[in-house]
């Protein structure tokens, strides 16, 4: 199985990107991809042939059940 790494160019990975549908027509969002191997690709809409960050699932989850909880809330403007 192919190992993925943080840096690696996102146009390069054999995935489908998504992002939210709360996103807003300027391509201010972020976009995420779920990898072969079972970990998440990050990507900047607004640069999609720049690198992507890699998250394992247990990294991913503690953001997600983080954000649900509200620990971000102080980062909306």
């Amino acid at each position: 199985m192919h190992e993925f790494r943080n840096g690696t160019p996102a146009r390069t990975l054999p995935v489908v990107w998504r992002k939210s549908r709360r996103s807003n027509p300027n391509g201010n969002c972020v976009e995420v991809a779920t990898l072969p191997s079972g970990e998440v690709a990050v990507r900047n809409s607004r640069f999609p042939d720049d690198p992507a960050l890699v998250y394992t699932r247990a990294e991913i989850a503690a953001f997600v059940l983080g954000a649900k909880d509200g620990e971000f809330d102080d980062l909306i403007v």
